[in-house]
């Protein structure tokens, strides 16, 4: 995983779409836990909406 926030961004997002059905998959799926992610990407002003499934 990324550590920059804005490489995880556009990493997280292409798994999101390419790969997995939610944030928990690709959370399980990884070993990360999710608010790790969620916590990284809120520090840009990015969260996870669960509708489109990325974070905006």
């Amino acid at each position: 995983m990324p550590k920059d926030p804005v490489m995880l961004l556009s990493y997280v997002n292409t798994l999101l779409r390419d790969h997995y059905d939610s944030l928990e998959d690709l959370c399980k799926g990884v070993g990360v836990p999710m608010n790790a992610i969620s916590e990284k990407l809120s520090s840009i002003d990015y969260h996870y909406d669960r509708q489109q499934n990325q974070f905006i």
